[in-house]
């Protein structure tokens, strides 16, 4: 779009979604988000709805005049506002654009509840940008795809109603309606990707091919309808090998396909696992180095955050908090749950069948992890079996093995996670048994 905006471009976007119970948009001050909320607070039938939401990410002196900026502007205009305080400061190693964008997102994500719509003010220019980043990247379909206008967030719907509005266009609006804005001096500096290609670069790509940005942008939803093909035969050959007990793959099943199709399949995990898609790299190692290990191995390939390895006919991938071990504790008495870790909880609760209840309530009760060589005598079954032995034929995970908690009473091994109960502590007795549960929570 070139020509004049007007408030029919925000009623068109909005149409494709459910009528909205609150409109949130993302507010920085500079001109782009302003032209948008100017057109949107210009509908009297939407301004009740309207939140500006300035994310203040800490990271610039004038941050704080800013977010006056904005407030003084969204009171003129009418609307509501809010500011979202956010860390974005990042650590080494990490990309300053990539964890500003992740903590914006966030922080914007706990705002949505059912039929809450989110608009940005990204344009044409902010798509090309998008797709040349992940060209010059490498990136696959899904990355050339770029920028959707509609698309699901958090439990509402994120918006771009300018993506297909030319610059010129929204400079031109602010200009004719006397818009004020804030310029952040970081978008001069070449220190950032996206800075070089909007400031260096792209000036004398529109020299030689003055309608680029609406190529590339065409371009890049040829590239969203193909994902989007592709994304559906994925799903199809996902679920012939997926175990949804435990988000692993069954390998047996995985290695049938060919090399590119197990490639998708793998892509298509991560992406349910809600992970940062792999490399390209880092999928061909797992079908060399895991899929085409010995079953009896434990190759493991990892990333910071998260390894894939294998056990038996399986392809595990696990966060690295689920490896992590917790020192021993002590539950205190009359206390229902304990938590292990930030990640784990371990809770009692009434059963007619498990630990005797008045022994637990006169126990000193520990809880600790795997040390080596215990030995458990378990109902129903003669003789004491070592828990090497138990975990075998349980078929769990040797890495699951050193984190699953040992609840000791008394300093008797009385049970093992929520998985076994020692025949010294066992009971069947109505409403006078506890039973254990072992609660995970882990988020990527």
């Amino acid at each position: 779009m070139t020509g004049p905006l007007s408030s029919q471009l925000i009623d068109s976007a909005l149409s494709h979604c459910n009528p909205p119970k609150h409109i949130y948009i993302g507010y920085s001050g500079g001109v782009d988000s302003h032209v948008l909320l100017h057109l949107c607070a210009a509908n009297p039938k939407l301004k009740t709805l309207i939140t500006a939401v300035y994310v203040h990410h800490g990271l610039q002196v004038a941050a704080d005049a800013w977010a006056q900026h904005c407030q003084k502007t969204a009171s003129l205009l009418g609307v509501h506002f809010q500011v979202l305080r956010v860390d974005a400061k990042p650590t080494l190693g990490e990309s300053p654009e990539e964890v500003a964008r992740n903590a914006r997102y966030s922080a914007l994500k706990t705002l949505m509840k059912c039929d809450d719509v989110l608009l940005v003010a990204q344009h044409r220019d902010d798509q090309l940008e998008t797709v040349l980043l992940q060209l010059l990247r490498g990136g696959g379909l899904r990355g050339l795809s770029a920028m959707p206008e509609n698309t699901a967030f958090g439990l509402g719907r994120l918006l771009r109603p300018l993506l297909n509005v030319a610059k010129p266009a929204i400079d031109a609006y602010a200009q004719t309606h006397g818009l004020s804005w804030v310029e952040d001096p970081s978008n001069q500096s070449h220190d950032y990707d996206r800075n070089y290609l909007r400031n260096a670069i792209l000036p004398l790509l529109k020299q030689r091919w003055p309608a680029c940005d609406k190529t590339v942008a065409r371009s890049a939803r040829h590239c969203a309808d193909a994902q989007v093909v592709i994304s559906a035969v994925s799903e199809q050959l996902f679920l012939q090998v997926f175990n949804s007990d435990d988000q692993t793959l069954t390998i047996s099943q995985l290695t049938t396909y060919p090399a590119h199709e197990q490639a998708l399949i793998i892509r298509h995990w991560f992406q349910g696992l809600k992970l940062k898609m792999p490399t390209q790299a880092f999928v061909a190692r797992v079908q060399t180095e895991i899929l085409c290990a010995r079953p009896d191995s434990d190759p493991i390939v990892s990333r910071q955050h998260y390894g894939v390895r294998r056990y038996r006919d399986k392809l595990y991938c696990l966060l690295s908090l689920q490896l992590v071990k917790f020192d021993a504790l002590a539950w205190p008495t009359g206390q229902i749950s304990l938590a292990l870790s930030n990640q784990k909880t371990l809770t009692y609760l009434p059963s007619s069948a498990g630990i005797s209840r008045s022994l637990w309530q006169h126990a000193t009760i520990k809880v600790c992890t795997r040390q080596g060589g215990e030995k458990i005598r378990l109902p129903g079954r003669s003789g004491h079996h070592t828990l090497k032995k138990l975990f075998q034929e349980a078929d769990i995970p040797t890495w699951e093995r050193e984190t699953l908690p040992l609840i000791y009473l008394d300093g008797q091994l009385a049970a093992v996670s929520d998985l076994w109960v020692s025949a010294d502590f066992y009971s069947e007795e109505v409403d006078n048994c506890l039973t254990l549960r072992l609660q995970r929570y882990i988020e990527s």
